[in-house]
């Protein structure tokens, strides 16, 4: 587990891109945090850092919205209106040889694969925000690993 503070979407953002650099086909990104923590901004920032031109906002309505026109297919769920009990298929998405980021994901613990990078964000207040990053299972862990390394360097 590791912990960073941003005082800015934008510095937000940028932490994504560099997370986007390490990700691979299949790796899972789950993001908790409440309303206005800035999920979608992150997600914004990670669709960037993977070459997508195209505009990202909130699968809120939608479920999943996908992204193909970068260097990996971004698939973007927000599960807030699913429970576990549910059965709709998205777990059908994890082994598409792209990358996942589900929203809400506390919603559907049994859905999740056994690897998985989970970030937690927290409104620290209106521009500034604590991100916790923990990983489940070991490509998760190496992918924390090179973020930390990598992050360590740039300073």
């Amino acid at each position: 587990m590791h912990e960073w503070t941003f005082h800015s979407p934008e510095e937000t953002m940028a932490f994504s891109e560099l997370i986007a650099e390490y990700l691979q086909s299949d790796d899972v990104l789950t993001l908790s945090g409440d309303l206005g923590a800035g999920k979608t901004v992150f997600t914004k920032g990670l669709a960037k850092g993977l070459g997508i031109g195209e505009m990202v906002s909130s699968p809120t309505f939608t479920i999943v919205k996908e992204y193909k026109s970068g260097r990996l297919p971004l698939f973007h769920m927000d599960v807030y209106r699913i429970s576990d009990e549910e059965d709709i298929g998205l777990e059908d998405y994890f082994d598409q040889e792209g990358v996942t980021v589900i929203e809400w994901a506390e919603n559907i613990p049994s859905w999740l694969p056994d690897d998985y990078l989970n970030i937690e964000i927290e409104k620290l207040d209106e521009h500034s925000r604590k991100m916790t990053i923990t990983s489940h299972g070991g490509r998760s862990e190496s992918l924390l690993e090179e973020i930390v390394r990598d992050e360590h360097t740039r300073d």
